[in-house]
C-alpha cells in the first residue's frame, strides 16, 4: 500500500495502524446517526409530541445524509479529501453540543439534520480513498474493517445515551457525544501542539499580522496630520504600496529558496524594520517608500513562514495552516488595539517602536526554534 496523503493525516509517518484509523473513522461517523433512538421516549415527553414527530429527529439525520452525499463526493473531488474529512470532523461537534440546549422540537430536529449534513463528509470521503488505494489488494478486507466500525459506532451511539440518558437525562447523553466527537477531531491537534516548529511559525505569524495591521491602521492619522495633511482620497493613494508587495514576493522566491525559510524571514525582518524606520522621518516621499519596503518585507514573511509549514509539517497540513491562521489574525487584532494604544500614549514613534518589538520577537523566536535540525 503507498503513502496516501489521507492516510498519513491520520497516521503520520506509520501505515501500520491503518486498520484501526479506519476502523475508527468508522466508529465517529455512525456513533451519532441513530443515537436518539434510544432515548425517543424522553424527547417525546420532554417536547410534549407525538410519536410521528419524536421520529423525525431520526428521519431528519438520515434525510440529510442522503441529501448531500453525492454533493459530498464532487466537493471532496475538488478541493480534496482530505480538506473535507478534517472539516466534517469537527463538523460534526457543533450540532451535537447544541443538541442539549434546545428548547424546541423543530429546533432539535434542525440540528439533527445538521449532524446529517457532516456525516457524509466522512463516509464518502473514505469509501472513494478506499476505492482508489485498494483496487487490486485488500479492498475486501478494509471495507469489513470499515464498515465493522460503522456497525461499532451505530450500537454504541445508541447504547451510550440510552444508558447515560436513564441515568442523567437525555440531554446529558448528547453532550458525552459531543465530548466524543471533539476527542475523535482533536487527535491531530494534539500531535500539533506539540509540533515547536509549527507553534513557533503560528507565533510569527501572530507577528506578522501584527506588524501589517498595526501600520496601516495608525500610519493614516499620522499622515492626515501637520506637516502631511493629506486628504482620504490622499490616503487611499498611499496603499498603492502594497502593489509593490505584489511584484517583490513572486520575485523573491527562488532567492528565498537558496537562503532558507530561516535566514529569508530574518532579512524579510530586518526589510521591514528598516522601512518602519523609514516612516518616523518629516518628508512624505520617505514616509511613502518606508511603507513599501515595510509592507515589502511583511508579505515576505509571511510568504515566508507559509512555505516553512509546508515543508516541515509532513502531517495534517489542513489543520495546521488553519492554526496558523488563527494565529496569524488574532495578531491582526491584537496589533489594533495595541498599537492604538501605543499611539495614543506617544504618537507615531510609540506606534513604531511597538511594532518594531513585535518583529524582533519574531527574529528571536525563528532563531531560538527554526534553526535547522542537526
Amino acid at each position: 500500500m503507498r503513502d496516501h496523503p489521507l492516510l498519513l493525516f491520520f497516521l503520520g509517518d506509520g501505515v501500520q495502524v491503518s486498520r484501526p484509523i479506519v476502523w475508527l473513522i468508522g466508529f465517529f461517523a455512525f456513533l451519532n446517526v441513530y443515537s436518539i433512538q434510544a432515548v425517543l421516549p424522553m424527547v417525546m415527553t420532554d417536547f410534549a409530541a407525538t410519536p410521528l414527530q419524536a421520529g423525525l429527529t431520526v428521519g431528519a439525520t438520515v434525510l440529510a445524509v442522503g441529501l448531500i452525499s453525492p454533493f459530498m463526493g464532487m466537493l471532496s473531488d475538488a478541493v480534496g479529501r482530505k480538506n473535507v474529512l478534517t472539516v466534517s470532523l469537527f463538523a460534526m461537534t457543533l450540532p451535537t453540543a447544541l443538541i442539549p440546549l434546545t428548547h424546541s422540537l423543530n429546533a432539535l430536529i434542525a440540528l439533527r439534520f445538521l449532524q446529517g449534513l457532516a456525516v457524509p463528509g466522512i463516509v464518502v470521503v473514505l469509501i472513494a480513498y478506499l476505492g482508489e488505494e485498494f483496487r487490486s489488494n485488500g479492498m475486501a478486507r478494509m471495507t469489513a474493517i470499515y464498515v465493522g466500525g460503522t456497525v461499532m459506532g451505530g450500537f454504541c451511539g445508541r447504547f451510550i445515551t440510552g444508558h447515560v440518558g436513564h441515568w442523567l437525562g437525555w440531554r446529558s447523553a448528547f453532550v458525552l457525544l459531543a465530548v466524543m466527537n471533539l476527542a475523535g477531531g482533536l487527535h491531530m491537534l494534539w500531535r500539533h501542539l506539540h509540533n515547536q516548529r509549527l507553534l513557533a511559525s503560528c507565533a510569527v505569524g501572530f507577528c506578522v499580522l501584527f506588524s501589517l495591521v498595526g501600520t496601516f491602521t495608525y500610519v493614516n492619522f499620522l499622515l492626515v496630520a501637520a506637516p502631511f495633511q493629506l486628504s482620504a482620497a490622499g490616503l487611499a493613494n498611499v496603499f498603492a504600496v502594497y502593489l509593490v508587495g505584489v511584484l517583490v514576493t513572486p520575485l523573491a522566491a527562488r532567492p528565498m529558496e537558496r537562503l532558507g525559510f530561516m535566514k529569508a524571514l530574518l532579512w524579510a525582518l530586518a526589510t521591514s524594520a528598516a522601512g518602519l524606520l523609514l516612516t518616523l522621518a518629516p518628508n512624505l516621499w520617505v514616509v511613502i517608500v518606508g511603507l513599501a519596503v515595510c509592507a515589502s518585507g511583511v508579505f515576505l514573511c509571511q510568504s515566508a513562514t507559509i512555505s516553512a509549514i509546508s515543508t516541515n509539517v509532513t502531517e495534517g497540513r489542513s489543520l495546521a495552516t488553519g492554526l496558523y491562521y488563527m494565529s496569524y489574525y488574532a495578531g491582526g487584532a491584537a496589533g489594533t488595539w495595541v498599537v492604538g494604544l501605543a499611539f495614543e500614549g506617544w504618537g507615531w514613534s510609540g506606534s513604531v517602536a511597538t511594532i518594531a518589538g513585535a518583529q524582533a520577537l519574531a527574529a528571536m523566536i525563528v532563531l531560538l526554534i527554526w534553526r535547522p535540525r542537526t
